[in-house]
This record gives C-alpha cells, sequence and structure tokens, in this order.
C-alpha cells in the first residue's frame, strides 16, 4: 500500500528534470516576448507572435504566462533579482549610507540598461494608473517588495545614524526616488544616459546630507508633520 501511495505521489508531482526543463521554456518565452517588445513594440506584440518566436505552441506559452502582462511581471520579478545581484558587492564592501546608496542606484542602470530602446514604448502602457503594469499595481507588490527591500539593506547595513521614523519610511522613500530616476532614465537620450548618471551623483549627496540633518532635535518636529504627510496620502480613506 506504501508503494502504490508513494508511486502515486511521485506521478503527481515533476521531478527536478522536468521542472528544469519547465524553467528553460519559461525563460524561453521571457527572453524571446522582450526581443520582440524591442523590435516591434508593445502593443504591436501579441501572445501568438511570442509563441511562434520562441518555437512553442500558444497554449505552452499561456501555460507559463496567462498574459503579456504576466510576461512583464516576469520581468520585473527578474529584474529585482539581478539588481540585487549586482548590488551585493557594493553592500559588502561600505557602510557608508552614501557610498551604498550611490552604488545601487548606478547598478539599477547597468541591469536595466539592455531594455533602454523598450523602455520608453514600455512605459506608455506602465504610466497608465489602472494598468497592473504600473509599478504601484497590486500585480507589481512582488516586485515592488522586493526592490524596496534592496533600499531597506542600504540603510541597514550602513553607519547612518537617523531618526528611528525616518528609518522606518525611508526605505519606500528612496524606492519612490528611484522611481523618479527610472523615468528620468526613460526619457535620457544623453549617450549611455550619462545624464542619469550624473543625475545620481548630484542628488545623492544631498540625500545623505538630509539624512544626517534628521537627527537634529530642532528639525524633529518638521520631521513630523512631513512623515505624517506621507502617512495620510498613503491611507486609501
Amino acid at each position: 500500500m506504501t508503494n502504490v501511495t508513494t508511486a502515486a505521489a511521485d506521478h503527481g508531482s515533476p521531478g527536478p528534470a522536468r521542472r528544469a526543463r519547465g524553467e528553460q521554456t519559461r525563460q524561453l518565452i521571457l527572453e524571446t516576448a522582450l526581443r520582440l517588445f524591442r523590435e516591434r513594440g508593445y502593443a504591436e506584440t501579441t501572445m501568438r507572435a511570442i509563441a511562434k518566436e520562441a518555437g512553442v505552441a500558444v497554449g505552452n506559452a499561456y501555460y507559463y504566462f496567462d498574459s503579456k502582462e504576466h510576461l512583464i511581471q516576469g520581468f520585473y520579478d527578474r529584474n529585482q533579482h539581478e539588481h540585487r545581484a549586482a548590488s551585493a558587492e557594493i553592500l559588502a564592501a561600505s557602510t557608508d549610507f552614501a557610498a551604498r546608496l550611490r552604488g545601487v542606484l548606478h547598478a539599477g542602470i547597468d541591469v536595466n540598461e539592455p531594455y533602454h530602446s523598450f523602455a520608453a514604448t514600455f512605459f506608455k502602457s506602465a504610466a497608465e494608473p489602472s494598468s497592473p503594469l504600473s509599478p504601484f499595481s497590486r500585480e507589481s507588490s512582488p516586485a515592488r517588495d522586493a526592490s524596496i527591500a534592496i533600499f531597506r539593506d542600504v540603510i541597514e547595513g550602513s553607519s547612518a545614524k537617523l531618526d528611528p521614523e525616518l528609518r522606518k519610511e525611508l526605505p519606500e522613500l528612496l524606492w519612490l526616488g528611484w522611481m523618479g530616476v527610472i523615468l528620468f532614465w526613460v526619457h535620457d537620450k544623453s549617450p549611455g544616459q550619462r545624464r542619469t548618471r550624473r543625475l545620481i551623483d548630484g542628488t545623492v549627496p544631498l540625500i545623505d546630507r538630509l539624512v544626517g540633518l534628521s537627527r537634529l532635535r530642532v528639525l524633529r518636529p518638521a520631521l513630523r508633520q512631513i512623515l505624517a504627510l506621507i502617512e495620510s496620502v498613503r491611507r486609501d480613506d
């Protein structure tokens, strides 16, 4: 009886080899979609075209991704994984807050650089507030949380001394700032997006200074007001 039960359980769950093949197919579909988005634009690329280029059945493409929107969520998830990997050496090398933040922001631009030509056309859909592609959407919450976690690591591993309430809110505030950098980068036509790099290098010292000033007793009432305002606009009344 035990052997029959075990065999049924094994039959019902895919083995390591099958899971590996499935992940390879998933990544193939995702890579093909990103290439077609760059070449044809997001709106003009269909799931049927993606399946054909990837050499898989349309039904197989839909098995791994329910829609084009789910493909983009797959891209978001992988993008955050790559951003964290690219930031690891930077975060291990220094406890200086400014150096950590600057390094993580530049690492994010490095990770996104191959998609710059595609980003402008994709942003037209992602900028729509009701779109599931929006970085603020419910569908994007796993990737958003993963990105905020990177900025939390920037703070927690640093030697920065800051107000406890600001420490709690700062990772999300830094993520919001990162979204502003990405928006600037999307529209940056300078060679190698040098203007975006200059924006990062010029902004980080200002953030570092503001974080340091948060400890001053004289500024705490103003800081409390700012944090209360942030909390009030965050609430869904």
